[in-house]
């Protein structure tokens, strides 16, 4: 499983990455093995203000659909548009290609409310 050390993650199977004054978020590779096969994405639009722990995002698979959380409070400054007509980009790189959006946060410090890679690798084994 690939949990790179440089992000920081959420109970709820997302990742957050610190770009400049920006945070990168999307979904960890184990969450986008366990949904499968991804088919839709519903994105949040710029400008949209989400708290932290609030659904902003949806993936759909096969199976079912997902909510999927904002990592920290912000403003949406920019989404993946190339995952509305690929959303199969979130299994083939969850950590580059497939990324979901872009926040402004509000308050870096939430970051801290956050797991390191190895927190949350345990709690994955579980």
């Amino acid at each position: 499983m690939n949990i790179p050390s440089n992000l920081f993650y959420a109970k709820t199977h997302e990742w957050a990455k610190k770009d400049g004054d920006k945070i990168i978020v999307g979904i960890t590779d184990y969450a986008q093995h366990e949904i499968t096969d991804i088919v839709h994405v519903e994105l949040p639009e710029v400008g949209k203000k989400f708290t932290q722990a609030q659904a902003c995002a949806v993936v759909e698979s096969v199976k079912s659909a997902f909510d999927i959380y904002c990592p920290v409070s912000g403003t949406v400054v920019e989404i993946n548009e190339e995952l509305l007509s690929s959303p199969e980009l979130i299994n083939q790189d969850a950590y580059g290609k497939g990324f979901f959006f872009a926040i402004k946060p509000e308050n870096e410090d939430e970051l801290k409310n956050l797991m390191s890679a190895q927190d949350y690798e345990k709690t994955i084994q579980g």
